[in-house]
């Protein structure tokens, strides 16, 4: 297992590789935490990290992202990922992308997802206030399902290990409202033969100093085709603190 998420990790670092290390990079960080106790013991976390890097016409961009959940009966989220991108601007509008993505959730029913692409995107608006781009390409996607169990503990499937060709596309929109409120939506759909997997994530940021910001966030994922005993969808709400790198 270690040596897959190496492998998954050297990849997506490889395409953020092209940018001068003394290059500037700007982004943000956020994260939530919620914490009670007494009758009911929860702890619940979440953070993510976004950086991104512009010098001529590449622009280079990473990130991670965490979840952690429990309560009294153990832990009930447990989910990480690491993303990777480096887009070329053939013009003001058309770039061609390569991508790399790895995940590992506990509850999915997969015991990780990695994929690699590459295509064409382009920017549909482009002004101060709004951003609309847009990606489609090919790629290839390596996962490993878990065992499936019945209600009494006994094994009715074994995971596998698999690979795939599948389609890659994303959707990027973000709007300010004013200089202190935006609209973020994130889309992404990786479609092969045996799975389709997508996520859109909806931020609502509201700043309040220069570098500080309060976001709510509402994600679902969906695999069309999860092993036995898993559900198809899983959906996120979060309140988090969001720091921005300058």
């Amino acid at each position: 297992m270690r040596y897959r998420i190496s492998l998954a990790l050297v990849a997506i670092a490889a395409l953020t590789a092209g940018s001068p290390v003394r290059a500037d990079w700007t982004g943000q960080g956020e994260a939530g935490l919620v914490i009670s106790g007494g009758n009911t013991e929860t702890e619940t976390a979440n953070a993510k990290l976004k950086l991104a890097n512009e010098i001529g016409k590449w622009k280079h961009s990473f990130g991670l992202a965490g979840l952690y959940a429990s309560d009294d009966a153990g832990t009930t989220a447990q989910r990480w990922e690491a993303f990777g991108q480096s887009d070329y601007n053939f013009s003001d509008r058309t770039f061609w992308f390569g991508a790399g993505r790895y995940e590992d959730d506990k509850f999915s029913g997969f015991e990780y997802q990695a994929t690699l692409s590459s295509g064409l995107g382009r920017k549909f608006i482009d002004t101060e206030a709004t951003q609309f781009v847009g990606t489609a390409g090919v790629g290839y996607k390596f996962f490993e399902t878990r065992d499936a169990f019945d209600d009494a503990g006994v094994l009715v499937e074994s995971g596998d290990n698999d690979s795939e060709v599948v389609f890659r596309g994303t959707l990027a929109f973000e709007h300010a409202f004013n200089a202190s409120t935006k609209l973020i939506d994130a889309f992404v759909t990786e479609a092969g033969s045996d799975n389709t997997y997508l996520q859109n994530d909806l931020t609502l940021q509201v700043k309040m100093t220069d570098v500080l910001a309060l976001a709510l966030g509402y994600s679902v994922r969906h695999n069309t085709d999860p092993p036995m005993g898993f559900k198809k969808t899983d959906t996120l709400t979060t309140v988090n603190l969001v720091y921005e790198f300058k």
